[in-house]
């Protein structure tokens, strides 16, 4: 066990990556979208609208939907639209009914305690990302920043469920609609590339890598750039925007060179960490021409070589992660229903 590792198990947490939505809902929709067109006319598409009732754009933005399911201190659960995330109004509108209001709570009360987390943090949260150092360029669950409950092992269990197994633990999943709920949208956020690879600084804004350090700080963690500002936001929430000019629905092009994205071989369950390890690799590239300089707690002042030549680059690179995210959910779901 690394010594970041070993911390957060001597305090019963795991980094959490946090509040930002991966994509956000216009994000989660499009890769869904792009995936309900790949699959057109094809088993796997009778298969999710039987199980589902609806597309995959209308499930994707589902597992950030129960983020506002409240657990109150008598330890009930309660699920309300939430003023401060308005944007989630419509993507949530479609789970209002008296049982998918009752889906969303169970869903978060068992996976809630399920496994080590923060506190007055539910074990659901971490399903959505992992925090790998850049400097590896790799996934490999040996690594500080993954868990048996990351996105990884997220995206294996939604498969293990899908192909009529149970859930490993510490995941509860009751049946393939949720499981299709999940896959729907942590194929997104794995293909963000800040919800896969992250940032180690010192106190002074230098790069470390945890896995190499004995006794390295907690406090080193940027939790995939949430904790890396500008004057206007932090880094991770300005990546869960999608570029401009891109809606929730998938052009005829994006289907295309998603249709035009290679096939991945080898076992299923191998696929996500091999994803994953391009989501580094990405993550890379966001990283580069960032300078950082420590000031207040879990805030690193970032500051970009060239914006404009980082904003070119991010919204290229943003697209093509949506197309690819898009193509590999649909590839996923037509090797579970060929």
């Amino acid at each position: 066990m690394n010594a970041l590792s070993s911390f957060c198990a001597a305090i019963l947490c795991i980094p959490l990556g946090t509040p930002a939505l991966g994509w956000g809902p216009d994000g989660h929709e499009l890769v869904g979208s792009i995936a309900d067109k790949l699959l057109t006319g094809l088993p796997a598409k009778a298969q999710v609208d039987s199980i589902l009732g609806f597309e995959l754009s209308v499930a994707a933005p589902w597992l950030d939907c129960v983020r506002t399911v409240v657990r109150h201190t008598d330890g009930t659960f309660e699920y309300s639209l939430d003023p401060n995330h308005p944007e989630f109004g419509r993507p949530c509108m479609s789970f209002q009914t008296p049982a998918e209001r009752a889906r969303m709570e169970d869903y978060v009360r068992r996976n809630w305690s399920n496994c080590e987390t923060k506190l007055g943090h539910g074990c659901h949260e971490s399903y959505h990302f992992a925090d790998v150092a850049v400097q590896h360029g790799r996934y490999d669950r040996s690594f500080a920043g993954t868990s048996r409950y990351d996105i990884v092992s997220a995206i294996k269990a939604a498969i293990a469920v899908l192909k009529d197994g149970p859930a490993p633990a510490p995941f509860s999943i009751v049946d393939k609609k949720e499981a299709l709920f999940l896959l729907a949208h942590v194929m997104g956020d794995l293909h963000q590339p800040l919800h896969v690879g992250s940032l180690y600084l010192d106190s002074r804004g230098n790069r470390l890598n945890p896995d190499d350090i004995s006794g390295v700080d907690p406090e080193s963690e940027t939790a995939g750039g949430n904790f890396l500002r500008d004057s206007r936001s932090n880094l991770h929430s300005e990546w869960d925007k999608i570029p401009g000019g891109l809606s929730p629905t998938a052009s005829p092009e994006m289907v295309s060179e998603a249709a035009a994205v290679l096939g991945s071989s080898g076992p299923l369950d191998d696929r996500p960490a091999a994803w994953a390890n391009e989501s580094i690799q990405a993550s890379q590239t966001a990283f580069a021409g960032l300078t950082f300089g420590k000031h207040g707690a879990e805030n690193w002042a970032m500051q970009k070589a060239d914006e404009n030549a980082y904003r070119q680059m991010q919204d290229k690179l943003q697209r093509d992660q949506l197309v690819k995210a898009g193509a590999r959910l649909a590839e996923l779901l037509k090797a579970i229903w060929p």
